[in-house]
C-alpha cells in the first residue's frame, strides 16, 4: 500500500510566481507552503488533482482534456457552449450566417482585454479587436505539428471572396470567416479551445515558450506552472462578462495538484485539500460507491457526487479493410463474426458490475446519450448469445467450431474490461487472445491499420454528431483521419456528404440516424457504453454544473 507523503514546493517557484506579478508575498508563503492555505484566508481558490501531465497551455495544443481544461480557463473564442449544448456569444455578441453558409460574420464586443503584461504598453492589457481573430486563426492553419487544428480549419476558403485569405477584419469589431462549403456544424468548432484569440505580439516575443507563458482574455490568469507539481492561476479583476450585476469570476484564482497515485489523491481530498476529484477511472470507485452508482452511507454527507451524460463512446474496433493482409486471413473480416461478437456482450453488466453503474449501456448506436441528435430507439447491441451463435453458423462456424483465435489489443487500463469480455466471446465459441500495448504503442498501431481488433473511445471534439460519423467517411482514413476502421460505404458516404448541407438540425438529425443504423448493420465498431461525466466535490464548492462535454467552467463557481 502506497501511503500520502506531503512535500514543500521548490523554492524556485516562489521566485516564478513573484516575477509573474503575482499575489502579495506573504500570500504567496502561504499558497506554496506545505500543506493547504490555513482556512481564515480571505482568498478563495479552488483546487484540483490533475493525475495527466498538462504538456502546454497554448491554445494550439489544446488537444488533451489535461491541457483543455487549463486552457478554458486562461482563454476565450468568438463563441461558447453553455451546459445545455447551446452556442452562445462570447467576445463575438452577435454574428450572420450568409451566402448558403458559406459567410460567417461576427461583431465583436467593445469591452475585451488582453490579460496584463509587461510586453504590453504600461503593462496593461490591450483591447482584443477582429485583427487579433485573423492571426490567432492563421497561426492555427501554419502550425505543422498541430494536424488536429489544421484539419478543423480544412474548409477554410482562400478565394476572391476574401483576398485569398479565408478570413478578415473590415474594422475593429467586425471578423468574417469564408466557407468553401456549408458545414452546419462550423459554430460548434469555433467554441473548441483551438480557436481562442491570443495577443500576436506576446507569441512573437515568446515563440514556442508561450506554452509555458499564456496570454489571454479568460476569467483567471496565469501566475505559474512548475510542470507536474503544481499550476496557479489568479482571478483576472478586469473580465469582461457578468453574472447578472456582478463581475465574473467569483473565485480568487485555482491551483492544480498533479498527484499519480489516485489512493493519495482522494486522501487528499477526504482532508480538504482539494476541492473536486474527476473521472471513475481517477478513483477507485468500489471503494466510494455502491454497484448501484450511489455513495456509500460512510460517505454520504461529506462529499457531493455528481454525474451526466458524457459524449463519449468506449467501443471494440474492427480493421475491414479487404485489401489488408491481416483482414483477409482473419474471421473478422466476415460481417456476422463482428455481429456475434456485438450480441455476445452483457452491457449492462459492465455497467454495473464493472463501472458501479457510472455510465450506460451503448444498446443503440455509435452516438453517446447526451449527444443533440442521440436517438433512443435505435436498435443496437443487446446481450443476446443465443443471437450470437447463430450469427456463427451463418458465418460458417457453428459452436465456433473451426474458427481461428482472435488477439484483441487494449492497454492495461482496460485489462478487467477485457477480460470479461474475453470470457463471454469464449462462452459463445470465440476464442480470443489479449495483448496490451503501452498507451503510445496502442495510439501508433492502430492509426497505421497495423491490428484488425482493438478496444478505443472517441470522445466529442464539439457538440455535433458529425464528429462521430467522421470516424467512418472513406476519405477519412487514418493516419492522416480518424477513421480507424477503414470503413468504406458509399451510401454512407453519399448520406454524410448529404448531412454537411442541411442546415435544418431535424433534417440533418434524420441523416445522422440513418448514418449510425448502417454503423449497426455493416458493424464496424461494436459500442460498449456511453461514459459519464463523474465528479466528487467539496461541500464548500456552490454553483459548479455539469455539462456533457466534460468541459471545466470555473468563472460562476462560488466557494464558501
Amino acid at each position: 500500500m502506497k501511503f500520502h507523503r506531503s512535500f514543500c514546493l521548490p523554492a524556485r517557484l516562489h521566485l516564478i510566481f513573484m516575477l509573474a506579478g503575482g499575489l502579495p508575498f506573504a500570500f504567496c508563503l502561504l499558497l506554496f507552503s506545505c500543506g493547504a492555505p490555513p482556512e481564515n484566508t480571505e482568498k478563495k481558490f479552488f483546487r484540483y488533482n490533475e493525475s495527466g501531465d498538462i504538456t502546454s497551455l497554448d491554445p494550439a495544443s489544446a488537444k488533451r482534456t489535461e491541457n483543455i481544461w487549463a486552457v478554458n480557463q486562461m482563454f476565450n473564442g468568438l463563441v461558447q457552449l453553455n451546459d445545455n449544448l447551446d452556442v452562445v456569444p462570447c467576445i463575438a455578441k452577435s454574428w450572420e450566417i450568409s451566402d448558403s453558409g458559406r459567410v460567417y460574420t461576427f461583431h465583436l464586443r467593445n469591452d475585451v482585454f488582453f490579460h496584463d503584461h509587461p510586453l504590453f504598453a504600461n503593462g496593461k492589457g490591450r483591447k482584443v479587436v477582429a485583427q487579433d481573430f485573423v492571426l490567432s486563426f492563421f497561426r492555427l492553419m501554419d502550425m505543422d505539428e498541430e494536424q488536429s487544428a489544421k484539419y478543423l480549419f480544412s474548409n477554410i476558403a482562400r478565394d476572391d471572396r476574401s483576398d485569398n485569405l479565408g478570413f478578415t477584419a473590415p474594422d475593429d469589431s467586425t471578423f468574417v470567416i469564408y466557407l468553401q462549403n456549408p458545414f452546419p456544424p462550423f459554430l460548434n468548432i469555433l467554441t473548441m479551445q483551438y480557436c481562442s484569440v491570443i495577443p500576436n505580439e506576446i507569441v512573437e516575443n515568446y515563440g514556442s515558450d508561450f506554452r509555458r507563458n499564456p496570454v489571454g482574455t479568460g476569467p483567471f490568469m496565469f501566475k505559474a506552472w512548475e510542470e507536474g507539481v503544481k499550476l496557479v492561476l489568479a482571478k483576472n479583476e478586469n473580465y469582461f462578462e457578468k453574472d447578472g450585476d456582478n463581475k465574473l469570476p467569483y473565485l480568487d484564482g485555482i491551483t492544480v495538484n498533479f498527484i499519480k497515485d489516485k489512493q493519495n489523491a482522494f486522501i487528499d481530498f477526504e482532508k480538504g485539500d482539494a476541492d473536486m476529484l474527476s473521472g471513475a477511472d481517477m478513483v477507485n470507485i468500489d471503494l466510494i460507491i455502491d454497484k448501484e452508482g450511489k455513495l456509500k452511507p460512510e460517505y454520504t454527507g461529506k462529499f457531493k457526487m455528481q454525474t451526466g451524460s458524457y459524449l463519449k463512446t468506449d467501443y471494440l474496433g474492427f480493421l475491414v479493410d479487404m485489401d489488408s493482409s491481416i483482414v483477409k486471413k482473419s474471421p473478422l473480416r466476415i460481417k456476422e463474426v463482428r455481429e456475434a461478437i456485438g450480441y455476445a456482450i452483457d452491457r449492462e453488466k459492465i455497467v454495473k458490475h464493472l463501472r458501479n453503474s457510472i455510465g450506460n449501456a451503448a444498446t443503440q448506436g455509435f452516438i453517446p446519450k447526451g449527444m443533440p441528435s442521440f436517438d433512443g430507439s435505435l436498435k443496437g447491441f443487446t446481450y443476446d448469445p443465443d443471437k450470437s451463435r447463430e450469427l456463427l453458423r451463418k458465418a460458417g462456424y457453428p459452436g465456433g467450431k473451426g474458427i481461428e483465435e482472435i488477439t484483441l489489443n487494449i492497454t492495461e487500463q482496460y485489462l478487467e474490461l477485457s477480460q470479461f469480455i474475453e470470457h463471454q466471446l469464449e462462452e459463445v465459441g470465440i476464442p480470443v487472445k489479449i495483448y496490451l500495448n503501452r498507451t503510445i504503442v496502442q495510439t501508433e498501431i492502430i492509426a497505421n491499420a497495423q491490428v484488425n481488433f482493438f478496444r478505443k473511445s472517441w470522445v466529442a471534439d464539439y457538440a455535433d454528431a458529425e464528429n462521430f460519423f467522421a470516424c467512418f467517411y472513406s476519405k477519412n482514413l487514418s493516419p492522416k483521419g480518424p477513421n480507424y476502421t477503414h470503413f468504406k460505404n458509399k451510401k454512407f458516404d453519399a448520406l454524410f456528404e448529404k448531412s454537411l448541407n442541411e442546415s435544418d438540425n431535424a433534417k440533418r438529425f434524420e441523416i445522422y440516424n440513418e448514418l449510425d443504423q448502417i454503423l449497426i448493420d455493416e458493424a464496424p465498431v461494436v459500442p460498449l457504453f456511453y461514459d459519464q461525466v463523474f465528479r466528487l466535490v467539496s461541500n464548500k464548492i456552490e454553483n459548479f454544473t455539469l455539462n456533457p462535454m466534460n468541459l471545466l467552467n470555473l468563472k460562476r463557481v462560488k466557494k464558501k
